[in-house]
């Protein structure tokens, strides 16, 4: 098995989105945890919660938790500490919440010695920009997404989740500490399924991107191990 850490590309993250337990165990027992990082997003945390995520961390994965808390700030406040609370390392908002709301969520993690990067959604990769209208946002998607970037760098968060063909501008603006998290990513072979706004695992490294989330293209796959292989290849 290739191992990214030995090149500049972006590291894997694998989006948990199974209905039970046990199809997503069968795929954890596949990867290694110093390879790949692990997405828990709202389903799997709805059906198996908090002591799923401290089972993963036993075996030695970094978890990114999914759960784009979006509310009024005293709430993202509460919320944020309780998943810090878990160990988590990564931890998403949605930058669209509003600037009171980001601050109130990167407050929540001040009191944390090791604290989870907090990384703002902008805009889904399933988005069309017709449907930005139909909720009243009357500018381009990649506007959306670079006025969201900036909000959520201005309130100190880590780094942003937006659509990959966004990544190089916003790298250049903000520079490359700022994180880039980018799901949709697919191979030739791949079905589209929801996904809108798609990029390759090769354009994800010449994008700069930081982490790329990979979901159905591998918990649908027969053999994942040969395919995550063969993702990591291209991107050499």
């Amino acid at each position: 098995m290739l191992d990214p850490n030995v090149f500049k590309i972006p590291k894997i993250i694998i989006a948990l989105d199974f209905y039970n337990k046990q199809s997503a165990m069968k795929l954890v027992n596949l990867l290694n945890p110093s390879v790949y990082y692990l997405k828990i997003g709202k389903e799997m945390f709805t059906i198996l919660g908090r002591k799923f995520i401290k089972e993963l961390h036993q075996m030695g994965f970094n978890i990114f938790l999914d759960l784009k808390f979006h509310d009024i700030p005293n709430t993202v406040f509460n919320a944020t500490k309780a998943a810090a609370d878990l160990g988590i390392w990564m931890l998403s908002v949605h930058a669209a919440g509003g600037k009171k709301m980001l601050i109130s969520a990167k407050k929540a993690l001040k009191s944390f010695k090791k604290a989870p990067l907090l990384i703002a959604v902008t805009a889904l990769t399933s988005l069309k920009e017709k449907e930005l209208k139909e909720v009243g946002i009357n500018i381009s998607l990649t506007d959306y997404i670079l006025t969201l970037s900036k909000l959520s760098n201005d309130c100190g968060l880590d780094g942003i989740v937006c659509p990959g063909r966004e990544a190089k501008k916003i790298k250049c603006l903000f520079g490359n500490k700022y994180k880039i998290i980018t799901p949709g990513i697919r191979v030739s072979e791949d079905l589209l399924y929801d996904q809108n706004n798609v990029i390759t695992p090769q354009e994800a490294k010449e994008f700069k991107i930081d982490y790329i989330v990979i979901g159905r293209s591998i918990t649908l796959s027969k053999n994942p191990i040969k395919k995550l292989d063969s993702i990591l290849k291209s991107m050499q």
